[in-house]
């Protein structure tokens, strides 16, 4: 593998973020006078390994246009499917021809927009070389306890060895869509692309990023991550 693959990502956004309470799709949301998307896709493009963006939308999508990354000469947008599995699924379909085996896909959310790009410079070098690939992540701080249904504690787990798991993902374009066709055809529905690679015997590597990486799923996220940008700006 060289060292300067290509690196392709993929943005799914077809989800309605129910825990928001909003009737707007949270990657819609105004975060300083721009929706999260724009914040995020712009953290993307910026990087100048980046050859394209998939953008992976729901089929009847009327807040898209409104992005100012709706025509961008570097974004494709992708119809998403039933699961964010099948979404990124259908954004790898797309690639396929651009897309080299060995090329990187980066697989990120698009609600996690306060991304730096020092995070991604240090995945990419983390995983130069890697024949599989990784994703960012911070280890377990707090105590962490297993409860029932109902709420109820049954046990403290010990929190040695235990992470957050991160995007963007990163992982070869090859493995990770034999690895997604292998996991659907289980039927098993990974809530994101390290579970798929796990599930076909690969071993990632988790690389430590920094905690701001937040993903916005309840309104008081919005106001946290609205305090990130405008730090550092």
């Amino acid at each position: 593998m060289s060292s300067v693959d290509r690196v392709w990502v993929v943005v799914p956004a077809a989800g309605v973020g129910r825990r928001m309470g909003s009737e707007v799709p949270k990657q819609y949301l105004p975060l300083i006078d721009r929706p999260v998307i724009d914040h995020t896709l712009e953290r993307l493009l910026e990087h100048p390994r980046v050859e394209l963006a998939c953008v992976v939308l729901a089929a009847e999508d009327p807040l898209w246009p409104r992005s100012a990354f709706a025509e961008h000469p570097r974004v494709l947008r992708i119809v998403g499917g039933a699961e964010r599995c099948h979404s990124v699924r259908n954004a790898l379909a797309a690639l396929q021809g651009r897309a080299a085996a060995g090329d990187w896909v980066m697989v990120h959310d698009a609600a996690r927009p306060c991304v730096q790009r020092q995070d991604i410079d240090r995945l990419l070098e983390a995983l130069r070389g890697h024949a599989v690939g990784g994703l960012l992540g911070v280890p377990a701080r707090d105590t962490m306890k297993r409860v029932d249904a109902r709420g109820v504690i049954l046990e403290t787990v010990c929190r040695d060895g235990l992470w957050h798991a991160y995007t963007p993902q990163l992982f070869r374009f090859g493995l990770l869509q034999s690895a997604l066709d292998a996991a659907l055809a289980q039927g098993r529905l990974v809530t994101d692309d390290a579970s798929a690679m796990e599930l076909s015997g690969h071993r990632p590597l988790l690389v430590e990023g920094s905690a701001d990486n937040i993903k916005i799923t309840r309104p008081q996220d919005l106001e946290l991550a609205a305090f990130y940008l405008s730090r550092r700006s």
